[in-house]
């Protein structure tokens, strides 16, 4: 008896505490459930690299997964599906676009000091690029609805002539692609006119980014190891003072270009600090930051597929499954009662806990619970009531057999407890093996179905018994005919 009080105070006391978890831990919801974005990504060769191996795409998915930690976005998964493709999910995140302009990008910052004797040309491509900047803004603010194109500087007539200047004569939906073309043309032409990288962002130690001063503008700011301090210093010094500027190039894109003072013609810019002025906005200023700080891709990313699960489809899928759960439960809970009578009664409140300890579990864990993670957990109820059913079919025997209640009682969870652990044990491989080789979803039912059934197995031998045991303490309840129908009684 003492024993069975133990047992009794240890299940009450883990009730408890599951209640205590579920209340103040939220379960992680998927994609499917919560709504969302999904990116599938390509990892692409170069001419160094022909063929991407397995070993290349995980160092793809290591500086990714920095990027995605910089932009804040919780809960985020990033998994490989083959040797040269990742899949990310974004639960809550409707909008991928800034997402995946972060992470395509291979964000290789150079810096380069101008060429000599190429002053007019920068001017006149400076001139260029303003011009299709203006453009492109006009554009945005026209078909973009950011804002009323009627406070814009320029009129109808000096619009049509810059498209005219940069031959630019289709349709709306065709005009920002146009312009967006002519500004990587004139940028690309900027980049020629600077010498080869003296120094990357290899040697970055850290990025940040700051408001300028009297200004809405952002900055970008740097920090080099004691390497990229000297060669930093070393390629200030070679153009301070002159007409040649430190051009700060970021994947082939030149995103500004600074004079350096005369007070740097001895030493140059020393200290290792060096800051990125580009009048971005707060957003730009964090997305290239983050970006920076992740570090360089290994390998180009093609952003193959963007798909996005709106919030009310997620809502409507944890509607629908709450109701397939709560639908199962009352049908095992109904089937149990008529078949076992009183020991259905049990086995009802020990899937009751069964639910509770498996919510808590993945809460605490956490899981990331999906559409097929909940269906790994409508299955493992399942597994919970076929371990009592073994149970109660032996005790049915032994009472048929002449046994007595209690002697039945224990024999009949003795003698199953063979055929419980077989079975659950062959699904747990199962669930292992799911776990190890699969994907995405897969993974997250053999998660959900693997804890359900090391859960099963503990409330069918240790709650169902202790339960039933309290119950049998009672004399009102210590009948036979709670566990069998009277035709089915042995004579005495």
């Amino acid at each position: 008896m003492p024993r069975q009080q133990g047992w009794f105070a240890l299940i009450l006391a883990l009730v408890i505490a599951a209640g205590t978890v579920v209340f103040n831990f939220p379960l992680l919801l998927g994609l499917d459930l919560r709504g969302g974005s999904q990116l599938t990504l390509e990892v692409q060769p170069t001419e160094e690299i022909e063929e991407v191996k397995i070993e290349q795409t995980e160092a793809v998915k290591y500086v990714l997964d920095r990027r995605i930690n910089g932009l804040g976005v919780s809960e985020s998964i990033l998994q490989t599906i083959d040797n040269n493709k990742l899949v990310l999910e974004l639960p809550g995140e409707q909008d991928p676009t800034r997402a995946a302009r972060v992470l395509g990008e291979t964000a290789l910052l150079e810096f380069r000091s101008q060429k000599i004797g190429s002053d007019v040309k920068f001017k006149e491509l400076k001139e260029e690029r303003a011009k299709a900047r203006t453009l492109l803004n006009y554009y945005q603010l026209l078909y973009r609805g950011k804002s009323s194109p009627n406070s814009f500087t320029l009129n109808n007539d000096q619009i049509k002539q810059l498209e005219s200047n940069f031959g630019i004569s289709n349709g709306p939906e065709e005009l920002l692609p146009q312009v967006e073309e002519v500004l990587t043309n004139i940028n690309k032409k900027i980049v020629d006119l600077f010498e080869p990288a003296y120094l990357t962002g290899k040697d970055l130690i850290s990025a940040g980014r700051q408001q300028e001063q009297n200004s809405a503008s952002w900055e970008v700011t740097l920090a080099f190891n004691k390497e990229g301090s000297e060669k930093f210093a070393k390629l200030t010094q070679s153009i301070a003072g002159s007409n040649r500027l430190l051009g700060i190039v970021l994947d082939g894109r030149s995103i500004s270009e600074a004079s350096v003072g005369d007070q740097f013609k001895v030493a140059g810019i020393t200290g290792g600090a060096a800051t990125i002025s580009g009048n971005f906005s707060a957003e730009a200023a964090r997305d290239l930051e983050v970006q920076l700080r992740g570090g360089s891709l290994p390998l180009p990313v093609k952003i193959l597929e963007v798909r996005t699960v709106g919030p009310s489809l997620g809502a409507e899928n944890i509607r629908e499954s709450i109701l397939a759960s709560i639908s199962g439960l009352i049908c095992v809970a109904l089937f149990m009662l008529i078949i076992y009578r009183l020991p259905g009664f049990v086995a009802v409140v020990a899937l009751s806990l069964y639910a509770l300890f498996n919510i808590s579990f993945y809460a605490l864990i956490p899981v990331t619970l999906t559409l097929p993670g909940i269906a790994g957990f409508i299955l493992s109820i399942g597994m919970a009531v076929d371990a009592n059913v073994l149970i109660f079919e032996r005790i049915k025997d032994e009472l048929r057999s002449g046994n007595t209640l209690i002697r039945s009682i224990d024999t009949g969870f003795s003698q199953a407890f063979s055929s419980i652990l077989d079975g659950h044990l062959t699904t747990l491989i199962s669930c292992i093996a799911l776990f190890s080789f699969g994907t995405g979803f897969v993974k997250g039912f053999a998660a959900t179905l693997g804890i359900g059934v090391v859960m099963s197995l503990f409330t069918a031998l240790t709650c169902t018994r202790t339960l039933l045991r309290f119950l049998m303490s009672y004399q009102a309840l210590r009948r036979r005919t709670n566990f069998l129908p009277v035709n089915q009684l042995p004579s005495l």
